[in-house]
């Protein structure tokens, strides 16, 4: 038998099918949520980590852009930050 056409009946069915669906929702919906968050917070020190990078005065090639940018690790990222404020080129942000 197919469950996945089954039209259940029972009140004791329908209620647990119920608070199933809404636990699997909340779960998934803070996971996507927790998610989201952390790559938009890398997105934006990745930025922040730029900008400051080209304030200075230093050079950005395209490769250190595409590293900066390609980072998803918010702490990478800080780390690439407090050595910015005194590298003398982007490049030193890695050593």
């Amino acid at each position: 038998m197919k469950l996945d056409k089954y039209e259940w009946q029972s009140e004791f069915a329908l209620t647990h099918r119920a608070e199933g669906f809404a636990e699997g929702f909340r779960q998934g919906f803070a996971e996507g949520f927790a998610e989201g968050l952390a790559k938009g917070l890398a997105k934006g020190l990745a930025k922040g980590l730029l900008l400051l990078l080209e304030a200075r005065g230093l050079d950005v090639s395209a490769g250190v852009r595409a590293q900066v940018e390609g980072c998803s690790d918010s702490e990478q990222i800080e780390r690439w930050i407090r050595r910015a404020v005194s590298a003398d080129s982007a490049e030193d942000l890695f050593d």
